[in-house]
């Protein structure tokens, strides 16, 4: 779904306005990694941790990601 409703060069722009930079061999890929193509993760961790699946030890900040 993200590769159809995504503006990849929006999303490049978005990005790098919040210091976030993209190398990507095509557009497409971009919108592959588009935010709206994962589900939020505070709500996965809070589902999982009130489920007692698992608990909250620590918060993680990415800072790169490599695909490929």
């Amino acid at each position: 779904k993200a590769k159809k409703s995504v503006d990849a060069a929006g999303l490049i722009r978005k990005l790098r306005n919040k210091g976030i930079y993209v190398q990507a061999g095509s557009h497409r890929g971009v919108a592959e990694e588009a935010p709206i193509a994962y589900k939020d993760v505070n709500l996965v961790v809070e589902t999982v941790h009130l489920a007692r699946l698992a608990r909250k030890v620590a918060r993680l900040r990415p800072v790169a990601v490599v695909k490929g």
